[in-house]
């Protein structure tokens, strides 16, 4: 009699599932059916292969990128903290430090899709729809000065597409041209008398901190506002202090604000639209500044109550403040900072 009875008997069982159609492999499990491979099958080719129907424009885009996406990659995806930056770096890639973003590294279309697509929003993978996702990347696209604030990209635009860095890149031939370094018996220990770090990464802040990207957002944003001599109505700025805290995330004021996701606010009232020197406008603002925009306070309290419908195509994601007195404040206390 056996002495292992048990293990005899799990074996049998699995020899009695086997059936002829699994004889050539182990004997287990069964083909996938179509609906199993479909739900894996997402890949997207550089050619739009396994585009699903379905499209979205820059300015929806930009309303599911405020929502599901700003949090870590900032409102015009110029990353927040450490989290990834998804715009700007042209012409830094020959750079000791290249700014690697969808605009000046990534070779094609398709990555920045199908990565969204599989992978986002962070946490809440596949929660997209394939709307969604076609104005995520058309934003993407705005973003990075691509398109125009008008595009909308389908699976029928999607080709049209050519990203900056598509000739940057040539095919993986190692199976070939470095098949001559392989060893057919590689080492698996005790391979070199001592290891030595020969290098070192220039960059070593590359790991977001476990602090959450939104209060990151905000605490980087924040300063310290100081007012000059001939700040009005001293009720009145701060109160204005108090409301602008929703405007904090993105501007700041004072001696060492600087522009982030927005730009800096020092000296706006009366100032002409698109003053921030070095700022990436949007081309609504730019155009706004072309023909003249000067933010006194009639046009200033008129963009703060709705930003978006006072300029179609900014790029400014807030919604507007909702009281009067708010906006009167917030003037206020922005006029209690000069340049």
């Amino acid at each position: 009699m056996s002495r292992f009875p048990e293990f005899i008997t799990v074996t049998a069982v699995v020899a009695a599932l086997a059936v002829p159609a699994y004889a050539e492999g182990f004997g287990l499990g069964r083909p996938a059916l179509p609906e199993e491979i479909a739900a894996w099958d997402l890949d997207v080719a550089p050619d739009g292969t396994g585009l699903p129907a379905g499209s979205g424009d820059v300015f929806t885009g930009e309303e599911v990128f405020a929502e599901k996406c700003a949090v870590c990659h900032g409102d015009f995806a110029e990353g927040v903290g450490n989290w990834p930056k998804l715009a700007g770096g042209q012409g830094t890639l020959d750079h000791d430090d290249p700014l690697k973003t969808v605009g000046s590294y990534w070779p094609y279309l398709s990555t920045t899709w199908d990565y969204v697509n599989r992978s986002m929003p962070f946490g809440d993978a596949q929660s997209l729809s394939a709307d969604e996702v076609y104005a995520i990347v058309a934003y993407i696209l705005y973003s990075n000065d691509l398109v125009d604030d008008e595009f909308v990209l389908s699976d029928e635009t999607f080709k049209a597409v050519e990203l900056p860095n598509a000739d940057g890149f040539i095919l993986d031939d190692r199976l070939e041209a470095e098949k001559h370094f392989w060893n057919p018996e590689p080492c698996m220990e005790d391979c070199k008398d001592s290891v030595e770090i020969t290098m070192r990464a220039l960059v070593l802040d590359v790991t977001p901190d476990e602090e959450s990207a939104e209060s990151s957002s905000v605490q980087e944003a924040a300063a310290e506002p100081v007012e000059t001599a001939k700040a009005p109505d001293p009720e009145l700025v701060a109160k204005g202090e108090k409301a602008f805290k929703k405007c904090q995330a993105c501007h700041q004021v004072g001696d060492s604000a600087k522009s982030k996701t927005g730009p800096i606010l020092n000296g706006i009232v009366g100032a002409p639209a698109g003053h921030a020197e070095g700022f990436r406008y949007s081309k609504a603002m730019k155009t706004a500044a072309e023909d003249g925009l000067v933010w006194d306070e009639v046009e200033l309290a008129a963009f703060l109550a709705k930003p978006r419908k006072y300029m179609k195509g900014t790029k400014m994601s807030f919604t507007g403040l909702k009281k009067d007195s708010d906006i009167e404040a917030v003037i206020a206390y922005l006029q209690s900072y000069s340049q």
